[in-house]
């Protein structure tokens, strides 16, 4: 039995489909129906029940399923055993924000491809949250205040965040000094979040309104230089218009609490190996980097949920 054709049907069926497991693996359709069709073959029984909607598990592919993953990951880990110190093989599947990711986090991905030769990458960018089990990703990196989860997140560091304007902003609306006041000012969000500040020791939440929306850091911070808002941003998206006086930061008085910089996988009790090093290249690589508002933690521990 090839470990290829159970590594395929695992993706399949977490995937839901050929087509979405091909695009993990990185192989053609045509490959991911071959590998199957010979496994089906050798076991004499059918895993999957094909639809033009996709595939789901028969009864029998339902209880080798779990057969076939544990299986892979015991290949995947006596692989790691018997290679060379340092060196990582297989795949690693990464989900990486948008906003500021191809700029500050693909040269971390691949400084990690250079000094692993055998490792496949395969990365993401997007601002949207992906469901890591269900779409097949090893791992995600996020920026910001984490969502209570399952998911398993270390931080990598903190990241530091402004509310800014520009001057012709704050020349024609003023700027505002206290968190209450915010409710007289068009914010300029990613949705409905909540922008929280501190006061003293106490955290303050508001909730502000705004008639302009967009998906991505990058394009809140240009429509906040031309005038249309305030917006609260991490320093990495801004630092640039600051020091060209595109924007300024306003209500000082009232910074952001420290947000931070993760990186999540799925539940279990340890990460694989090739997580693990990706972030400590993480950490290794904001530390040297000054421009990115992501600094290292002299500890990292990892945890189950943040809010």
């Amino acid at each position: 039995m090839d470990i290829e054709e159970l590594q395929t049907f695992v993706e399949v069926a977490d995937a839901g489909g050929i087509s979405q497991a091909a695009l993990r693996l990185g192989v053609s359709k045509s490959i991911v129906s071959r590998r199957l069709a010979r496994l089906e073959a050798e076991l004499g029984v059918q895993l999957l029940a094909r639809s033009t909607r996709g595939a789901s598990l028969t009864e029998a592919g339902a209880t080798f399923r779990d057969y076939a993953a544990r299986v892979c990951s015991e290949i995947d880990i006596a692989k790691e055993t018997i290679l060379p110190a340092g060196a990582l093989r297989g795949r690693l599947r990464v989900a990486v924000p948008l906003s500021f990711g191809p700029t500050h986090f693909a040269p971390v991905l691949a400084e990690m491809a250079r000094r692993h030769p055998q490792l496949h990458m395969q990365t993401c960018y997007s601002d949207r949250f992906v469901d890591l089990i269900t779409e097949g990703y090893d791992c995600a990196i996020r920026v910001g205040y984490l969502q209570d989860s399952n998911l398993i997140a270390r931080r990598i560091g903190p990241v530091y965040t402004k509310l800014v304007a520009s001057p012709d902003y704050i020349k024609a609306h003023g700027a505002p000094e206290t968190p209450d006041e915010l409710h007289a000012h068009q914010a300029l969000m990613q949705g409905t979040e909540a922008w929280q500040f501190m006061e003293a020791d106490k955290v303050i939440t508001v909730r502000p309104q705004g008639r302009f929306k967009a998906d991505n850091g990058t394009a809140l911070a240009s429509a906040a230089a031309a005038g249309l808002g305030v917006a609260y941003l991490p320093d990495c998206l801004t630092h640039e218009h600051i020091a060209s006086g595109a924007l300024v930061p306003i209500m000082t008085n009232h910074p952001p609490p420290p947000a931070g910089a993760y990186l999540l996988r799925a539940p279990g009790p340890h990460p694989a190996r090739k997580i693990r090093v990706l972030t400590d290249l993480l950490i290794e690589y904001f530390g040297e980097s000054p421009h990115l508002a992501v600094q290292p933690l002299s500890q990292h521990d990892e945890a189950p949920a943040y809010s």
